[in-house]
């Protein structure tokens, strides 16, 4: 009987295992994605779009708080890569774990839907996952360095808001998307596959000149957002705000576009103030476009469950799933002389 019991303990440790080993590959993989694009100041390392700390929270939130293991290995894995490890290689990785469950724990407080379908859950998304859960990442990742003296205590503000930014940017444009990809149920219509291949021409062209343009063409997304957001709604417009975001990271880092000839802080600021506006506007409108879409139908059912109720009344007959009453009768020999 011990032997009997043993297996099942057995084989739930060993899918906990192989789960947290998944989990921590995937975490690795998006930051070492997230390292091919980065500034260091330094001997710091932070990226404008920091992908792992996105797949963290979306992570916690379909997984649950038990794929923390992963988590953390995950995060101590990409750390061991960008340079000797240390004493602040545990605050990181303490940093890197502990900011997407604070994520988690707040958003289940106040009820937070994975499918994003009301502007509640996205307003939650950007003000309680992204920019609050993730100064705690960007305070206790700063402070392990500058302990260690890895860091000059003058660029503490700069690398400080670096990496809370990063961390907001990646809950704000990845956490989305896989959320998405969660919750997707099926393709669309054959109309709608035509619509979403001229939407994707569209943004092929227009994305890549807007952000490699001399002149200053970044507000012509905002358009392809909108339309995004309006046809497709997530499925759309965080695809497209991916791509933006991208493609001006890289523009930025190579210091070509609009991003030419600006200094370090300038082009951060400039960045990050694109991305988020992009995220903001692809995340909040979809939320909206959505609410408002199943506000309509539950208005058009009520009303077809009512003009059905109406419709047996006028004939006499008890509305469907009532029995029929002395008063329904009479009502109907009334009708019948």
């Amino acid at each position: 009987m011990a032997a009997v019991a043993g297996t099942p303990d057995l084989r739930r440790a060993a899918v906990r295992a192989l789960q947290a080993l998944a989990v921590a590959a995937c975490y690795f993989a998006a930051g070492r994605l997230g390292l091919l694009r980065h500034l260091a100041v330094e001997e710091a390392v932070v990226s404008p779009i920091w992908p792992p700390t996105g797949f963290a929270v979306a992570c916690f939130l379909i997984l649950g708080p038990g794929s923390w293991p992963g988590i953390a290995l995950g995060a101590f894995l990409v750390t061991a890569t960008v340079g000797p490890l240390g004493p602040d290689a545990i605050g990181t990785t303490a940093g890197s774990t502990l900011a997407p469950l604070c994520a988690y724990l707040m958003l289940r407080r106040v009820g937070f839907r994975t499918d994003l379908s009301r502007l509640r859950d996205g307003l939650a998304l950007v003000f309680l996952a992204a920019l609050t859960a993730m100064l705690l990442s960007a305070t206790v990742g700063v402070t392990s360095l500058v302990l260690v003296g890895k860091l000059a205590v003058h660029s503490v503000g700069y690398v400080w808001l670096a990496w809370w930014v990063g961390d907001a940017m990646g809950v704000l444009i990845v956490t989305p998307i896989l959320l998405m990809l969660y919750t997707v149920r099926g393709p669309p219509g054959l109309s709608r596959w035509k619509e979403a291949l001229a939407l994707t021409l569209v943004a092929g062209g227009l994305v890549p000149l807007a952000t490699r343009s001399s002149v200053s063409l970044l507000f012509l997304v905002y358009p392809l957002l909108i339309w995004a957001a309006l046809r497709f709604r997530l499925a759309g417009s965080m695809p497209c705000a991916l791509l933006a975001c991208v493609l001006a990271t890289v523009a930025a880092t190579d210091h070509n576009g609009p991003f030419e000839r600006l200094t370090p802080v300038e082009v951060m600021i400039k960045l990050q103030a694109f991305n988020g506006s992009m995220a903001l506007t692809a995340l909040l409108l979809s939320a909206v476009i959505a609410e408002q879409r199943n506000i309509r139908l539950s208005v058009e059912q009520a009303c077809q469950e009512l003009a059905e109720v109406l419709e047996h009344l006028t004939a006499g007959d008890a509305p469907p799933g009532r029995a029929p009453t002395d008063d329904d009768e009479g009502r109907g020999r009334s009708g019948a002389r």
